[in-house]
C-alpha cells in the first residue's frame, strides 16, 4: 500500500455509527467500570507485594548468598534482560487478543517463578534464583501491558482513565510499602530470609484468584455492553483489535516520543534509586536492615494517598506538562540532596522529597503516552515500547552503578552522582516538553482541561491528526523510525550490558 493512501485511510478514528439500543447492548454502566478497577487494582496489590522485596533484601542476600554488588545487580537486571527481549511483541499481542487473556496467563506464569525463587533461596542457589526471576519475568511481561490497556478500552483520556490509573498505582504503592517494610521483618522473626519470598507466591495466590474473578467478569461485560466512545476524537474504544496493525506502530508522532524521552530518565532515575535505597538508608542512617527497611519504603510509598489526587486534577484540569517537569524537578532536588547533604538531615530530607515528588510520575506519563496516540487500537504496543525502553535503561544504570559500588569499596559516593545526571536530564526534557506544550499545536493537549478536550478538542485534534498523518506524512514517518531505532540501539546496549554482567558478576 502506498504512503500516501495509508495515510489517508488512518486519518479518522474508527467511529461507531451505531445506537447502543441497535444491537441491544448498551455503555457499560459506572458499577462496572468501578468494579473492574477494583479486581485490577487487587491484581496490582499482589504484584506490586512481590516486587519490592528483593530490593528490600539486598543486604541480607549479599550476606547469606555470598554475591557481589554486580551480581546483585546481575539479579535484578535479568527481569529486566527478558522484558527487553519479549514485551514489545507482548504489546503487540495484547493489543490483538485482549487485555484480559494476557492477564490470566501472565499471573500464572509469575506464580510459578515465585515458586522457584523462593526455592532458590531456600537451598541458597545463586545461579538457580537467576533462573527463577526469569520465569518470573516471563509472567510479569504479559500483565504488564495488559492491565493499562484494559483501562485504555474503558477510559479516555480526561475522562477517567488518568482517575483510574491513580487508583490503581495507590493500591500497588500500599502493597509495595507493605512487602518491602515487613520483608526484613519476616526475615528476622522467622529467622530465615527464605520465608520472604514464600510469603509472596502466598500473596501472588490471592493475585490469581483476583485475575480469574477479573477474566470472568471481563466475558460477562464483553457478552453484555458495548465499547466506549472517546467524545472527543469519536473513536470506539477496543479491547483487541480484529488484525495486528504494526504498520501504527511507525505512525506513532513525535510527541510521544517527547514523554518517552522524559520517562527513559526520570523512570530509571526513580527505579534503580528505589531499588537501592534500603542499603542506602542502612549505610546513611547506620541503622539495621530492619529500620532502614521503614524508611526506604516511606520514601517511595508514604505519598500513595497523592496519586489518586493527581489522577483526578489531570482528568479534569489537565496541566499534564506541567505535573511531568514538577516531578522532574521534584526527583532532581532529592538527588542534589543525596549527593551533597549526605548527612542524617539531609538524606532524610532527600527521602521526603523523593517521596512527594515520585508520585508525580506514573500518572502523569501513562496518560501523557496515551493522550498524544492517534489510535488507542495500539496504546499496547506504545506502553511496551515505553516499559521495553524503561527496562533497557535499568539494565545499564543497574549495572553501572553496582560496578561502581564495588569498585568504591561498598560506598554509594560514586552511585549517586549516577543518579543526579539522570535526574538532571529529566528536568531538562520537563521544561521542554512544558514549553512547546504552550507555544505549539501538537503539544498543546498535554495541557487541556477536560472542557477544553471536548469543546475545542475536537476540532484541533482532527487538525493535527491531518497535518501528521497526510500533510507532513513522510517526515513524521521518518522521525518515528529513527526514534524506534534509536530504542532499538539502547535495547541493543542493554543486552549488552547485561551479557558483561554475568560474565564479570559469575567470575568476581
Amino acid at each position: 500500500m502506498e504512503p500516501d493512501k495509508l495515510a489517508h485511510e488512518t486519518t479518522e478514528p474508527v467511529v461507531s455509527s451505531r445506537d447502543e439500543n441497535v444491537d441491544g447492548k448498551r455503555p457499560p454502566p459506572l458499577l462496572a467500570k468501578l468494579v473492574a478497577v477494583l479486581l485490577i487494582s487487587c491484581i496490582s496489590f499482589g504484584s506490586h507485594w512481590s516486587s519490592g522485596v528483593t530490593g528490600a533484601m539486598k543486604s541480607t542476600i549479599k550476606k547469606q548468598m555470598d554475591v557481589s554488588n554486580t551480581q546483585f545487580s546481575l539479579l535484578e537486571a535479568s527481569e529486566d534482560f527478558m522484558a527487553t527481549v519479549l514485551l514489545l511483541a507482548s504489546g503487540i499481542i495484547t493489543d490483538r487478543v485482549g487485555g484480559a487473556e494476557m492477564i490470566v496467563y501472565g499471573n500464572v506464569v509469575y506464580t510459578i517463578g515465585s515458586i522457584l525463587v523462593a526455592a532458590a533461596t531456600t537451598v541458597r542457589s545463586f545461579n538457580f534464583m537467576i533462573a527463577g526471576r526469569v520465569v518470573l519475568a516471563l509472567g510479569d511481561i504479559a500483565t504488564q501491558v495488559a492491565q493499562y490497556k484494559m483501562f485504555s478500552s474503558w477510559f479516555p483520556p480526561s475522562n477517567g482513565f488518568a482517575s483510574t490509573l491513580g487508583f490503581e498505582l495507590a493500591i500497588g504503592k500500599i502493597g509495595g510499602f507493605v512487602g518491602k517494610s515487613t520483608a526484613n521483618v519476616i526475615a528476622k522473626n522467622t529467622g530465615n530470609f527464605a520465608w520472604v519470598f514464600w510469603t509472596s507466591v502466598f500473596m501472588n495466590l490471592f493475585t490469581n484468584a483476583a485475575t480469574i474473578t477479573f477474566w470472568f467478569f471481563t466475558r460477562y461485560c464483553n457478552k453484555h455492553y458495548s465499547g466506549r466512545q472517546d467524545a472527543a476524537t469519536k473513536e470506539v474504544l477496543t479491547e483487541k483489535n480484529k488484525k495486528f496493525d504494526l504498520h501504527k506502530i511507525f505512525q506513532l508522532p513525535w510527541m510521544f516520543w517527547a514523554v518517552l524521552a522524559f520517562s527513559l530518565f526520570q523512570t530509571s532515575t526513580a527505579l534503580v534509586f528505589s531499588q537501592n535505597a534500603t542499603e542506602l538508608a542502612e549505610k546513611r542512617f547506620d541503622v539495621d536492615s530492619i529500620t532502614a527497611g521503614w524508611y526506604s519504603s516511606l520514601s517511595q510509598y508514604a505519598g500513595f494517598f497523592l496519586v489518586p489526587c493527581i489522577g483526578v486534577f489531570i482528568d479534569v484540569l489537565g496541566n499534564r506538562a506541567s505535573i511531568l517537569s514538577a516531578c522532574g524537578i521534584g526527583i532532581f532536588i532529592s538527588m542534589v540532596l543525596v549527593n551533597f547533604a549526605n548527612t542524617k538531615a539531609g538524606t532524610a530530607a532527600s527521602f521526603g522529597v523523593f517521596a512527594v515528588a515520585s508520585t508525580f510520575g506514573p500518572t502523569s506519563i501513562i496518560d501523557s503516552i496515551r493522550t498524544t496516540l492517534w489510535h488507542q487500537s495500539v496504546f499496547g504496543s506504545a506502553y511496551a515500547l515505553k516499559v521495553t525502553m524503561n527496562n533497557a535503561m535499568n539494565i545499564i544504570v543497574r549495572i553501572i552503578t553496582g560496578a561502581l559500588q564495588d569498585a568504591d569499596n561498598d560506598s554509594y559516593h560514586r552511585v549517586v552522582r549516577v543518579y543526579l545526571f539522570l535526574a538532571a536530564a529529566s528536568v531538562a526534557i520537563g521544561l521542554a516538553i512544558l514549553l512547546g506544550s504552550l507555544t505549539t499545536d501538537s503539544l498543546a493537549p498535554l495541557q487541556w482541561t477536560r472542557k477544553q478536550r471536548l469543546t475545542i478538542g475536537p476540532e484541533h485534534i482532527s487538525k493535527i491528526r491531518e497535518q501528521h498523518l497526510v500533510t507532513s506524512y513522510a517526515r513524521n514517518k521518518v522521525i518515528s523510525i529513527c526514534c524506534f531505532a534509536a530504542l532499538m540501539l539502547l535495547t541493543v546496549g542493554g543486552w549488552v550490558a547485561y551479557i558483561w554482567g554475568a560474565v564479570t558478576g559469575n567470575n568476581s
